[in-house]
């Protein structure tokens, strides 16, 4: 999710309600600790420069049970964020401590932020020899694909 739609949806919600992968939610009195730019510049597996630019929010949930974010005092936050480090409109990553810091991409259902599980991945998949191949089934006899006297049906 983009920062634009971030502050959309905030801008509508009565609540900042944040749910994890595996259905819990993040306790309703966490702190947005901080809102950040990172940037980071690596080689892939195919030996790609790369460069990307996410715009970072940690969530911290203390013992201090009687605090909640607004949605007006987090688009406070961000606004600011905004002007002190002349952010673009870029996609949202979430920190949350859990048994180790993890981080999330963002989506919106029902009133709610999801945080979804990132995932790692090849990145040149074509160099790397994993690029899937496409074969038109239609292009390939019957017989040419099974045939029952082999054994494979």
């Amino acid at each position: 999710m983009k920062l634009s739609e971030f502050k959309l949806y905030l801008k509508s919600v009565k609540k900042v309600e944040f749910q994890l992968p595996n259905g819990d939610y993040v306790p309703p009195h966490f702190h947005v600790t901080e809102v950040g730019l990172n940037s980071k510049k690596f080689i892939d597996c195919g030996s790609n420069i790369r460069n990307t630019k996410k715009i970072n929010f940690q969530l911290w949930s203390a013992d201090d049970y009687n605090h909640k974010m607004s949605p007006e005092k987090l688009i406070s936050i961000i606004e600011l964020s905004e002007k002190t480090f002349l952010l673009d409109d870029l996609e949202i990553e979430i920190e949350f401590q859990q048994s180790t810091i993890g981080v999330f991409d963002l989506d919106y259902t029902n009133d709610v932020f999801q945080l979804i599980n990132k995932k790692t991945d090849c990145l040149d998949k074509k160099k790397c020899g994993l690029e899937k191949k496409i074969v038109e089934l239609s292009s390939i006899k019957k017989q040419e694909i099974c045939n029952p006297e082999d054994g494979c049906c």
